[in-house]
């Protein structure tokens, strides 16, 4: 009885271990940074979820996951195992992610379909059927002496050395024409004579044997994507100010009561001299009233219209043509704003850093 109540328990408490879920995190810039999305489902559109075609770096927590170019598990696809990955490029899926599933842990992949795990300095080589780094890839770290054998004989394009210095060979058994690719980005295997003709690779390693022929890769060109104007605001300039001088008949004052005071002041004196003696008041009064109308004419006669120059001003408008056009776009999630001297289009080209380019 004791036996059975103990197996009982022990199921139990089996039945209770919790199991891993599996979880991917995508991130809108390389190296983790910016927003994030995590799923720990399949989802066969990134539509609705904010991150359709952003998806730069990587990390996987747990279990295996299948991420395509389009809704629905479809164009290019890469397997991502349990790792960080700061940059999708070089994957010719750099912000062009569309949908995601993990696979079951029963399911065999082929080798060649999982996304290399970054590995430093590790020797590494990686193939791809068109170029610019686009189609099906085929990576190894280790010597290919048959490429016949992974599916991929006389089929690459373009190529990416992320570790060590790679022979390359038109023929199996790294015979025939080689060429050695050292760490970096070949867009074009066209270039070095061997497009579509590679059928093996080895790491150079510690070997010296012969003169190998060493190909530098080509400087990169600067990547550039299309950000979306979510607004556009012409700027019109002030109105211009002409000025100009020009001769004019101005109105001067005319008779005024100043004027008729001092001329009756003045009369006043004289008919007081005039009329010593006898009459001498009313003298003065008519000397009075008499320089009162000559002062009077006298301020008349100051007054009138006379030329003069004159400077007058009036706007003029710059029939509003727009001095600008203020932009406002949206690159990765983050607003941008730029002055453009040209109207722009509904996308604005900008770099890596969302900086517009011409």
């Amino acid at each position: 009885m004791k036996l059975s109540l103990k197996i009982a328990f022990s199921l139990s408490a089996a039945a209770f271990v919790p199991q891993a879920i599996a979880q991917v995190t995508f991130y809108e810039q390389e190296g983790f940074g910016g927003r994030s999305f995590t799923a720990n489902r399949p989802y066969d559109t990134f539509q609705g979820t904010g991150f359709n075609n952003r998806a730069m770096s990587v990390v996987v927590t747990e279990g295996r996951w299948e991420a395509c170019e389009y809704p629905r598990f479809g164009g290019r696809c890469i397997v991502l195992r349990p790792g960080r990955y700061p940059t999708l490029e070089g994957t010719g899926l750099a912000g062009q992610l569309s949908s995601v599933r993990d696979i079951s842990r029963d399911a065999r992949i082929e080798e060649s379909r999982y996304l290399p795990m970054p590995g430093g300095i590790a020797p590494q080589l990686t193939l791809y059927e068109l170029e610019g780094f686009r189609g099906q890839f085929f990576s190894t770290d280790r010597a290919v002496g048959n490429m016949r054998r992974s599916g991929f004989n006389d089929s690459a394009s373009s190529a990416v050395v992320t570790g060590g210095d790679w022979q390359v060979c038109d023929d199996a058994g790294f015979a025939g024409r080689c060429v050695v690719l050292r760490p970096g980005r070949y867009p074009s295997l066209a270039d070095v004579g061997l497009n579509n003709r590679i059928s093996s690779a080895r790491d150079m390693g510690a070997q010296t044997g012969g003169a190998p022929r060493y190909v530098t890769p080509p400087p990169v060109a600067e990547r550039f994507y299309d950000a979306p104007v979510t607004s556009v605001r012409a700027v019109v300039g002030p109105p211009e100010q002409r000025c100009w001088v020009e001769r004019a008949e101005v109105e001067r004052s005319r008779g005024s009561v100043p004027g008729a005071v001092v001329g009756a002041l003045v009369g006043g004196i004289l008919g007081h001299q005039i009329g010593r003696g006898t009459g001498q008041d009313l003298a003065t009064a008519g000397g009075a009233i008499a320089g009162g109308v000559v002062g009077s004419n006298v301020g008349r006669n100051v007054g009138g219209p006379a030329p003069q120059d004159v400077q007058r001003c009036e706007n003029v408008s710059r029939d509003l043509q727009p001095s600008f056009w203020d932009v406002t776009y949206s690159f990765r999630g983050v607003e941008h704003r730029v002055q453009m001297a040209t109207p722009p289009g509904p996308t604005i080209s900008v770099n890596e850093r969302g900086e517009p380019r011409a």
